[in-house]
């Protein structure tokens, strides 16, 4: 099983998030916070599951400050679904796997 998760960086959001053509799931993570360990695969598997219907995008708040800034994360994990170039919903703190599978599921653009 690959890893559909892409990690993006300030110099490859616009390319990744932007100008993707499905929507994004951005996970905003730092490698010391516990919840975004416990996270991390349930998004990888969602990533296989949805792949090329909803895209996964880590990143990394301490390596991509500017990124974090825009998006006034104050707390992370932080889990934003972005679809159509707008932010559709989010939410912060690990909730366990039900919501995230629920986040996919709205956000998910149609098998082909």
């Amino acid at each position: 099983m690959a890893n559909r998760v892409v990690h993006v960086t300030y110099d490859t959001y616009d390319a990744e998030v932007t100008n993707s053509d499905i929507p994004v799931i951005l996970d905003f993570w730092a490698p010391w916070c516990g919840p975004c360990r416990s996270i991390g695969p349930i998004l990888d598997e969602l990533s296989e599951s949805y792949a090329g219907r909803v895209k996964v995008a880590k990143i990394n708040v301490d390596d991509e400050p500017a990124i974090a800034s825009a998006f006034q994360v104050k707390g992370i994990p932080l889990v934003v679904a972005v679809k159509d170039r707008a932010i559709v919903d989010q939410m912060v703190g690990f909730r366990g796997r039900a919501p995230l599978e629920q986040l996919f599921q709205q956000l998910a653009t149609p098998a082909t």
